[in-house]
């Protein structure tokens, strides 16, 4: 039984989608330790040993991670948010040399897919389409801002769709630019281009092992509908019927229909074989007159980690089983698609 310790479970974000794919692997595989900085965290009903951590940002983490990665005898560590996820980059060699597993991404991958200025500039220097963006520090810059609509959403930092706002013309805009504080303590923004149609917008998981090989690929053609998968959805006013009567944004809640999709994933593939991927990495896309373009990389586990689990695509599980039980994972494996839809599940505490 390989005993594992997952991180940050709570909030419905990517450490719960690695739990509860770990608990859908073959029964008895797992040991399975769940720590979150939320003493009530609902996800403890599902571990076998809850433990509280505090706030990636505190000094004691680290000192309080390892004590439970040997209390418990930890063989696999999985972060379950994005602080986590670079402090563990950060002492990686740390964390491994206590024999334990850690399926991170290496340093310039995950600094690369941070910096969204980085992310565009990269993927059209390798000759992939991205939207048009530009980053602007104060509102002198908004002047050059004329191809909307536009998303504004914060330079650094991952997935999730917080704080991300569309602005459909220059009055909106420089709203938006107060509104946000834009400029002061060295707040910056990344402006991209709104590109496409809701119908047509994908999260794509492309997986390499830990030593880069390629092992699969998934997508889920999302379902843009319900307040649980949508956190922004506007009436188009641009004129620009191409994109639809409504300029939507997702809450990060994704949902709809999995399958291989090549269309999309085998340019999928290519981009994340060209950054130099190592281990789980999603990207956010829309194919927009067949192609594809992409705003958005994720050098981590998704938010749709255990929907792939339901259809045979368990990347926590294929990883430990390639890298701690040596096993063979065929390239390519096979696994189902179909729909699949979310709703809320409430927790009662007497």
């Amino acid at each position: 039984m390989i005993r594992v310790l997952v991180t940050a479970m709570g909030g419905g974000g990517h450490g719960e989608q690695i739990l509860k794919a770990l608990r859908a692997a073959e029964k008895g595989r797992y040991w399975i330790a769940g720590a979150d900085a939320n003493p009530a965290c609902p996800q403890f009903d599902m571990v076998d040993q809850r433990a509280v951590l505090p706030l990636a940002n505190s000094p004691a983490y680290m000192d309080e991670l390892f004590a439970l990665i040997s209390r418990y005898r930890i063989q696999a560590l999985f972060h379950g948010c994005e602080p986590e996820l670079k402090l563990f980059a950060k002492h990686r060699q740390e964390i491994e040399a206590l024999g334990v597993f850690l399926p991170v991404n290496p340093t310039p991958v995950i600094d690369l897919c941070m910096d969204k200025e980085k992310t565009n500039r990269r993927l059209l220097e390798l000759g992939f389409e991205a939207p048009r963006f530009a980053v602007v520090e104060g509102n002198a810059d908004l002047a050059s801002i004329d191809w909307f609509p536009v998303v504004v959403k914060p330079s650094l930092g991952g997935g999730g769709s917080a704080n991300v706002y569309i602005a459909q013309n220059p009055c909106e805009l420089a709203g938006l630019a107060k509104y946000l504080n834009l400029g002061a303590n060295d707040i910056k923004f990344f402006i991209q281009e709104y590109v496409g149609t809701p119908d047509a917008e994908y999260t794509v998981g492309v997986l390499h092992d830990m030593d880069g090989a390629y092992i699969n690929s998934i997508a889920v053609k999302r379902r843009l509908t319900g307040q649980l998968s949508i956190r922004t959805s506007v009436a188009n006013t641009t004129g620009r019927t191409e994109l639809g009567p409504w300029l939507v944004i997702s809450s990060g809640i994704s949902q709809g229909e999995i399958d291989r999709f090549p269309e999309v994933s085998e340019t999928c593939q290519a981009i994340a074989r060209a950054i130099g991927a190592k281990g789980p990495l999603n990207i956010q896309c829309r194919v927009v007159n067949r192609v594809v373009q992409v705003f958005e990389i994720n050098p981590r586990f998704s938010g749709t980690t255990s929907l792939r689990a339901m259809v045979g695509y368990n990347e926590p599980d294929v990883l430990v089983r390639k890298h701690l039980l040596h096993e063979e994972v065929p390239v390519g494996f096979s696994y189902g698609k179909g729909l699949i839809l979310r709703n809320l599940t409430e927790h009662y505490y007497g």
